[in-house]
């Protein structure tokens, strides 16, 4: 797959953002510091999302429960589609839906957008409930509507996630996106309620990144596709530590609330990361951390 071909990057690593954590039209800028776009979820029709507050932030995480909110595909054509290929930047597309059906309809939609690289099917947002069909058939459903390339993101709290890797790779996707958020919960300190208005959200956020690592570790060594690391990336040792358990690509997610041209400051960290070591770039360094006493982390400070 060209869309992930490591030497086509300065460093050797592309960087996205994570899906609902940049608004590309508000912030035109910082999409194009990235290789690729990941848009909002779309989902077939219009979703107005959860009622608010929806967000909050607590002890090192983000807790979201947004709620898919978006324009529907109709909308998201007719309204956002021209705005973005005005940017000049590749786009994926972030794909829901509540059954199979859903998916179908989004991405055969999509099948028919030229600037649409990849979509990346959202299996796994905690604030909605979920679609009745296991993963793998989601998979293969979303397989026969589209020949675009199938991104499938999963979340860390599957039990099994490698085996889940395996059978949507069986499906038909062509890579994976790992991890999306966890459910977390936070309470008012005066009031001791929940503070968001449907009680848990997703929390995203610094705290994420080891079961990031877990996850692009076990699933790299049980399927042999792309991985788009991503969860708690705030930095350039971070993104090197993900392609070091064996991600392709790297998305930015919370971070970009903050600091919204982090993506260059990463760039620049991981640069150094690299000359500090020695390498030209990260792809040498890719799945470094699966292999039995592999020093290229021994002389790190």
């Amino acid at each position: 797959m060209t869309i992930l071909r490591n030497d086509a990057y300065a460093t050797g690593v592309p960087i996205l953002n994570a899906s609902g954590c940049l608004d590309a039209l508000s912030a035109p800028d910082v999409a194009r510091s990235l290789d690729a776009f990941v848009t909002k979820t779309v989902t077939p029709f219009a979703r107005e999302g959860n009622p608010p507050p929806r967000i909050a932030e607590v002890d090192g995480w983000m807790l979201n429960s947004i709620g898919l909110q978006n324009p529907g595909i109709d909308g998201w054509c007719a309204d956002s589609l021209p705005l973005l290929r005005a940017l000049e930047v590749p786009l994926w597309v972030s794909v829901g839906g509540f059954s199979a059906s859903d998916y179908v309809i989004v991405c055969e939609r999509l099948d028919q957008i030229e600037p649409v690289e990849a979509v990346e099917l959202n299996l796994s947002c905690p604030n909605v409930d979920e679609a009745p069909e296991s993963a793998a058939e989601l998979v293969a459903a979303a397989r026969r509507a589209t020949a675009k390339p199938l991104f499938a993101k999963l979340s860390p709290s599957l039990p099994e996630i490698a085996e889940v890797a395996r059978a949507v790779a069986a499906a038909g996707a062509d890579g994976l996106s790992l991890v999306n958020t966890v459910r977390g919960l936070a309470l008012d300190p005066q009031s001791l309620r929940p503070r968001l208005a449907l009680g848990s959200g997703g929390a995203s956020g610094p705290a994420l990144r080891t079961l990031s690592l877990h996850c692009v570790h076990a699933c790299a060594r049980a399927v042999d596709l792309p991985i788009v690391g991503m969860g708690g990336v705030a930095t350039g040792r971070d993104v090197l530590e993900l392609v070091a358990v064996g991600a392709s690509a790297v998305a930015l997610g919370t971070v970009l609330f903050a600091e919204p041209m982090a993506p260059v400051r990463v760039r620049a960290e991981l640069a150094a990361e690299l000359a500090t070591r020695g390498y030209a770039s990260a792809a040498e360094l890719r799945g470094a951390a699966r292999e039995s006493g592999s020093p290229a982390f021994a002389s790190a400070g």
